[in-house]
C-alpha cells in the first residue's frame, strides 16, 4: 500500500452483519487512511534515522509485498555498507484490515537504535477465500526468504527475530514454531496483545468478557476475525498457538500485554504455557493500556514505555 497525503477514515460499520462488499470497501478506506499523512497525529512520526521503502519478495506462488526499514547512511562508508545487520521480521494487527505503514513509528525506530533490519510483511488479509493460514504462510515465507537470502538483504541470519501486534503476533508466534521445527534459530520473539487461540474456547477468557465492548466494541470485531481466520472444515488448533502440542525450544519471548484489552488473557495464558513448557518468557503487563496502544503514540501515553522495552529485549537478544 502506497502513502497517501490526506484521507477520510470512514466510519466503523457493524461487523456482526457486514456483507463481503462491505468488508472490502471498508477495509480499503480504512488502510488510505492508515498510510495518510494525516494518521501521522495518531500512529507518530517515522525516525528520520530510517530509510523506508516498499520491496516485493518474489515467491514461486505469488509475490509478497514488503515495507523495509534501514538504518539510515550515517556519512561514514563503512556504515553505509554493513552486511551484518540483525533481523526483525514484522507482522502489523488488524487481521482482515491493517497496513505496515501503520506500524513506522516503531519498525523505524527499532532499525536506527537497534539498529537492525526490520522487514515488515504485507500478508494476505483475512477474507473469504483467504483465510489466516493464508497469512500465517506469508509470515513464515518472509522469514525463511530473508534468512536464505541473507547476503543479499544485509543481514546476518544467524540473529533473527519475529515481532507481531495482535493477529500479527498470533502468526508471529506460529511462525517461531515453524522456525523451532526447520531447525532456523531464533533469537527471539515479541508478541504484544496477541490472540492465540481461534479455536471454539476463543472467548471462554474472562477479559474477553470484561473488554467485550468497552472501551471498544471488540467482540463484533473478534467473532468476525474467528469467521475469516478459520473457515467451516479448518482445524483451528493448528492455527492456535495456545493449544500447540510442543511450546518447549522456541525463542525467548517477549510478552506485552495491555490489560483493558478482550484479549488479554490469551497472552498471559500464552506465556503461561511458554512457561511450563521450559521456554523463556517475560510477560509484561501495561495497566490501563488498551488492545493498539503500541501503533497509537498520539494517544496512548506508555506506547513509548512499550516500545523502550522492546528495543531493550531485542538488543539483548541480537547483540554479538
Amino acid at each position: 500500500m502506497s502513502e497517501t497525503t490526506t484521507a477520510t477514515r470512514p466510519p466503523e460499520p457493524d461487523f456482526s452483519a457486514i456483507t463481503t462488499e462491505q468488508l472490502r470497501a471498508y477495509r480499503d478506506a480504512e488502510n488510505r487512511w492508515r498510510a495518510s499523512s494525516g494518521a501521522r497525529t495518531l500512529l507518530g512520526e517515522p525516525d528520520p534515522g530510517t530509510t523506508i521503502d516498499w520491496q516485493a519478495i518474489a515467491l514461486p506462488d505469488r509475490d509478497i509485498p514488503v515495507r523495509v526499514y534501514r538504518p539510515a547512511p550515517t556519512g561514514d562508508t563503512e556504515a553505509a555498507a554493513r552486511t551484518d545487520l540483525p533481523l526483525v521480521i514484522h507482522v502489523h494487527g488488524g487481521s482482515f484490515v491493517g497496513t505496515a505503514v501503520q506500524c513506522d513509528w516503531t519498525n523505524s525506530h527499532l532499525a536506527a537504535r537497534l539498529p537492525a533490519l526490520v522487514v515488515s510483511v504485507e500478508h494476505r488479509l483475512l477474507a473469504p477465500g483467504s483465510p489466516l493460514a493464508n497469512a500465517a504462510d506469508d509470515g513464515w515465507d518472509v522469514l525463511d526468504h530473508v534468512v536464505r537470502h541473507a547476503a543479499q538483504w544485509g543481514v546476518d541470519p544467524a540473529r533473527a527475530a519475529v515481532f507481531g501486534e495482535s493477529c500479527g503476533a498470533l502468526i508471529s508466534a506460529l511462525t517461531a514454531i515453524r522456525a523451532r521445527e526447520a531447525s532456523l534459530d531464533l533469537k527471539a520473539q515479541v508478541l504484544v496483545n496477541p490472540a492465540v487461540d481461534v479455536t471454539e474456547t476463543m472467548f471462554d477468557h474472562p477479559s474477553i468478557a470484561e473488554y467485550a465492548y468497552s472501551p471498544t466494541r471488540a467482540l463484533p470485531l473478534l467473532r468476525l476475525f474467528q469467521q475469516l481466520a478459520v473457515p467451516p472444515g479448518t482445524d483451528a488448533r493448528t492455527l492456535s498457538p495456545l493449544y500447540a502440542n510442543d511450546l518447549s525450544g522456541l525463542a525467548p519471548a517477549l510478552v506485552v500485554v495491555p490489560t483493558q484489552d478482550a484479549v488479554a488473557d490469551h497472552g498471559r495464558r500464552y506465556a503461561k504455557r511458554l512457561r511450563e513448557a521450559g521456554s523463556s518468557v517475560r510477560l509484561c503487563e501495561y495497566p490501563g493500556a488498551k488492545h493498539a496502544f503500541l501503533t497509537l503514540p498520539g494517544v496512548e501515553p506508555q506506547a513509548e514505555a512499550a516500545q523502550a522495552e522492546i528495543l531493550t529485549f531485542l538488543r539483548a537478544a541480537l547483540t554479538k
